[in-house]
């Protein structure tokens, strides 16, 4: 797969109802994963979307989760730009240079989901998300 980048938006609850509409404006596969799918059911927030993927016939790719609990989120702010894929050393590259002289909130490393991600604000106070897919099997 190679390397996109594209938007992922935090939502405060109605992430299902957020990217169902956008299906409805843009068209094309919207994928929803719940936190209760990742081993979270017994939580309050196991319905909330965890991670929604929409597809588009265009070729727009769009990304959004519900924020999980605990974590800030303010309208005007909630966004960050994704780099994902499952080119390890490319993506590693882009971290390096995207955290340097920046924050890193996340640490790049392995995820409940199985894949290493990470997230940072780089120095010009930038939010990205960095997920390197790992080969499942």
């Amino acid at each position: 797969m190679a390397s996109r980048l594209n938007p992922y938006i935090s939502f405060g609850g109605d992430a299902r109802q957020a990217m169902e509409f956008y299906k409805e404006v843009f068209g094309g596969t919207l994928d929803l994963n719940t936190y209760g799918a990742f081993g979270q059911g017994d939580a309050p927030e196991a319905d909330k979307i965890m991670h929604g993927l929409l597809e588009t016939p265009s070729g727009f790719t769009l990304m959004g989760a519900d924020n999980p609990p605990g974590m800030p989120r303010n309208p005007g702010d909630n966004f960050s730009v994704s780099l994902s894929g499952d080119d390890d050393a490319e993506l590693r590259g882009y971290w390096e240079k995207l955290s340097a002289g920046g924050t890193v909130a996340v640490p790049l490393e392995k995820q409940m989901w199985g894949d290493v991600f990470g997230m940072c604000t780089d120095r010009f106070g930038v939010p990205w998300m960095v997920n390197i897919s790992q080969a499942q099997g």
